[in-house]
């Protein structure tokens, strides 16, 4: 007779293994949806992107830009405000909900992510929080924000920092973990980021 097994070992029932084969058949198809964004994301033309990407189940405001070479999970969960521009080769994470406010300006390379794996999990399970980056804030080159983290109004996450924690609204993060370095001091921002870069 034979033993139906998962990964860890553990004896499956035929129900049990046919939940797993339909769910890696599922998995196949994200995947390759994945990578038809990931070319998407090589189309010079932002008005053509945001289409696609939109279609993809992202919801984009208006004024609102992605540059080239953005990578994606699970696209629905990702809403993106007004005016609001996503560097070059950044990385969005919609396992969880991950909402981008209005006027928030993400540099190149920057990655977010709303799902880790839990190191104390003897299955080294995944798991997920919503992220939250409100209106106004700049995060600078490679930065990487963690899942969990709410970036309040008018912050600025100085490049290269890895946010692990909230950050109050109007202050500066910087380092590995990002710390507290300072307060902006323009607390009326009205700003207009305005037009993305041509061909970008």
């Amino acid at each position: 007779m034979t033993i139906l097994r998962d990964k860890s070992g553990k004896s499956l029932s035929t129900g049990e293994a046919s939940s797993k084969v339909i769910n890696r058949f599922y998995n196949y198809y994200l995947d390759f949806k994945l990578l038809m964004l990931r070319l998407v994301g090589y189309i010079p033309s932002h008005l053509a992107r945001n289409s696609l990407y939109r279609l993809s189940g992202i919801k984009i405001g208006k004024g609102s830009a992605i540059h080239m070479g953005a990578n994606f999970f699970q696209p629905r969960n990702i809403e993106i405000g007004e005016d609001t521009i996503v560097g070059n080769s950044a990385f969005l994470d919609g396992r969880a909900k991950l909402v981008i406010g209005n006027h928030v300006d993400i540099a190149s390379e920057v990655m977010v992510y709303n799902s880790e794996h839990d190191m104390e999990s003897d299955q080294f399970e995944a798991t997920e929080e919503d992220v939250l980056i409100e209106d106004y804030v700049f995060i600078g080159p490679r930065a990487i924000i963690l899942p969990g983290v709410k970036i309040g109004k008018g912050a600025i996450v100085a490049a290269g920092a890895v946010v692990v924690n909230n950050v109050p609204k109007y202050t500066i993060v910087g380092g590995v973990p990002a710390k507290y370095i300072g307060d902006r001091v323009n607390k009326n921002l009205k700003y207009k980021l305005g037009r993305a870069r041509l061909f970008q």
